[in-house]
């Protein structure tokens, strides 16, 4: 009875009170009244009713109690460590910039994009709907129209002024302006819809591209920008021989092709992954997207998938947007497809800076491509049917589905081994058939007493007078038609053999020997670096194709209609993005000042010394045993004589004799 009044008032207490005990649980049926002994079967005496386990709850009680006060001001807490982690940040990023302003440029650059997202995202959560508010007033219909059209008049004028005093200086840049309306005029005349061409966004592609082309090659700090950001993408490829080296040997990495340049797409493919899993690539993606669909009017799903090329393949970007695609009309696929064929990925990429290719190029080459390649896709390919994706609010991209860094990582390492091995498997399968067409032409051309022909050369006749349109020299364009023709032909890793020209004239070889032609003008070699800067080429479309294919299986006949006119189409934008950079092309360095650079030492052959001493040499004119006289920039220089005995003692000409 003692034990049974004992569990009840417990029992009781516990009910009027309302309370729980924290890591104590009363069970009726288990808990005696303090003080009680129990016994066993056996009569022995097992002590009090507070067995083990309820002393260890008791124990427990400080724990859960710091338990929940954590959970409870689990935010304070964060915030407070962020606070601390943000301060000592704070304090290394100052005295990093104060004790070596350029030796933490790098920091100093990713702390203001940092800095320049939070503060974006904060302002558009604070002002996003005040700003919504404000542009109402402008979704008025003749408001619109007529700034359209005020808009639309200040461009053309511009531009018409523009091209007035810049090309007055360098008239050839006229001829890569002629080239540009000679490439649109030919997509407008193989149009599939020729009335339903949205110039709008025809001309706010092109208008975006040459804007960003003045920014990275026209003005100062766009320039050295992009130089920089080569640099330093060199810099960071460079850390793919520290686990070459150890996998395959230093003498391996450093004499063998595979070995240096594989190896790079493996490394960037898992830098890629990484950045993928942490969700900055779908970040990246989204806003260029969103920018480019805001201003050109394209659909969500297209501009997604275009923008997305600027940093994966034509067969990973699609992927971006799978759940879609069989729902695209014939217009957005063709947009799809050309923005893949006018693009390199980011692995490809590395692998071209990885061949001595000038890297702020490559880069600059990439991002101008996105908008015009989905200009001429929609000149060439007009929309004619009721997309589904008109939304201006974008699709939504899913994070990797990788559970944490490490795996994504590897998975990513271990997908570019697929992309590492059909590089090697193409460029020994191409240059093999290079090798065995030329053989065969050649034979075909002895026949009949014509020597030396080679595929390079029909490309050097055939595609010359389309390279010259694009503001190639007439002396360098046989070498640059042969370049475009491999890389359309065959591949664009057989065609980048631009870097063997870039390694001639950076050596100060002189420009001919024995008649032969060592290497193209700086101009000619950026032009050729933009022109080849895409995956257009025939072998593409097989890829293409298959890869598509799985994502829509259903769609396979109207993948193979609209195929071809893409990779027409994605060629065209590789050649009007390298007329692009023939008009805004300027000489910098000493190229530009060779007066300065010429009244300064100089003991070894360069490029610019060779550019710098050609043309001293076309400014001198001898008078028989009269001192030499000189012309233009060198007239009235007392050192033009010096300058000419220096030049005289690297180069031969008749003015040295």
């Amino acid at each position: 009875m003692e034990k049974a009044s004992g569990r009840q008032s417990i029992a009781l207490s516990t009910v009027e009170t309302g309370t729980e005990n924290p890591g104590l649980e009363l069970m009726e049926k288990e808990v005696e009244p303090e003080g009680s002994n129990r016994t066993d079967t056996q009569g022995h005496s097992l002590g009090d009713g507070l067995g083990p386990s309820t002393h260890q709850r008791r124990r427990q009680w400080p724990f859960s109690k710091a338990r929940s006060f954590c959970k409870t001001h689990a935010s304070l807490f964060k915030k407070i460590l962020l606070g601390l982690l943000c301060l000592a940040y704070a304090a290394y990023f100052l005295a990093a910039c104060i004790l070596n302003f350029q030796r933490a440029l790098a920091l100093f650059v990713i702390t203001c994009l940092v800095i320049f997202v939070l503060v974006y995202s904060f302002l558009k959560k604070l002002l996003g709907k005040k700003l919504t508010r404000c542009l109402k007033p402008f979704e008025n219909s003749r408001l619109r129209l007529w700034m359209k059209w005020v808009f639309a008049g200040v461009s053309l004028v511009g531009l018409i002024l523009w091209l007035a005093l810049d090309t007055a200086q360098r008239p050839e840049q006229l001829i890569s302006f002629a080239g540009i309306c000679m490439f649109i005029l030919i997509l407008f005349a193989c149009s599939k819809h020729h009335s339903a061409v949205s110039w709008r966004t025809v001309f706010w592609g092109l208008g975006l591209q040459f804007v960003f082309g003045i920014l990275v090659m026209r003005t100062d700090l766009g320039y050295s920008a992009f130089q920089w950001l080569g640099e330093q993408g060199q810099i960071f490829l460079n850390y793919t021989v520290a686990g070459s080296s150890f996998v395959f040997g230093d003498t391996l990495v450093k004499d063998v092709f595979a070995f240096q340049a594989l190896p790079i797409i493996i490394f960037f493919g898992c830098v890629m992954s990484i950045l993928y899993y942490l969700g900055l690539v779908q970040w990246v993606v989204q806003k260029v997207a969103w920018f480019l669909q805001v201003t050109m009017g394209t659909t969500a799903t297209e501009t997604l998938a275009v923008a997305g090329n600027i940093f994966v393949g034509m067969t990973e970007a699609p992927l971006l947007i799978r759940p879609y695609f069989g729902d695209m009309t014939l217009s957005e696929i063709h947009a799809v497809m050309t923005g893949g064929f006018a693009t390199i990925s980011g692995t490809v990429l590395g692998v071209f800076i990885s061949f001595g290719v000038d890297a702020s190029s490559l880069i600059s080459a990439s991002v101008m491509a996105a908008p015009c390649a989905l200009a001429l896709s929609k000149l060439a390919y007009p929309e004619v049917e009721e997309s589904k994706f008109k939304s201006k609010e974008g699709v939504k991209l899913p994070r990797g589905k990788e559970r944490n860094v490490l795996e994504a990582a590897s998975n990513g390492a271990t997908d570019a081994i697929g992309l590492a091995a059909n590089v090697a498997a193409n460029l020994v399968a191409f240059l093999a058939v290079l090798a065995f067409i030329n053989a065969a032409l050649s034979w075909l051309g002895e026949l009949v007493d014509i020597q030396g022909l080679t595929f390079q050369v029909i490309c050097s006749y055939l595609l010359r007078p389309m390279v010259f349109m694009m503001g190639v020299e007439w002396t360098d364009c046989p070498m640059v038609a042969e370049m475009v023709g491999i890389k359309f032909f065959i591949n664009e890793f057989v065609a980048y053999q631009l870097s063997q020209y870039k390694n001639k004239h950076l050596s100060g070889v002189e420009e001919w020997t024995e008649g032969e032609k060592q290497w193209i003008s700086v101009r000619a070699e950026i032009i050729t670096t933009f022109s080849l800067c895409g995956f257009a080429n025939l072998s593409s479309i097989g890829i293409t194709l298959g890869g598509l294919t799985s994502i829509a299986p259903h769609r396979k006949s109207d993948l193979s209609k609209v195929v071809v006119r893409a990779l027409f189409t994605g060629a065209c934008v590789s050649l009007i993005s390298a007329c692009m950079a023939g008009i805004l092309y300027v000489p910098r360095g000493a190229e530009a000042d060779c007066v300065s650079f010429l009244n300064t030492s100089f003991t070894n052959r360069t490029y610019e010394t060779y550019m710098c001493c050609r043309g001293l040499f076309q400014s001198t004119s001898l008078n028989g045993t009269n001192p030499p006289s000189f012309s233009g920039l060198w007239e009235d220089k007392e050192f033009s004589a010096m300058a000419l005995t220096n030049c005289c003692g690297f180069y031969n000409n008749t003015v040295c004799a």
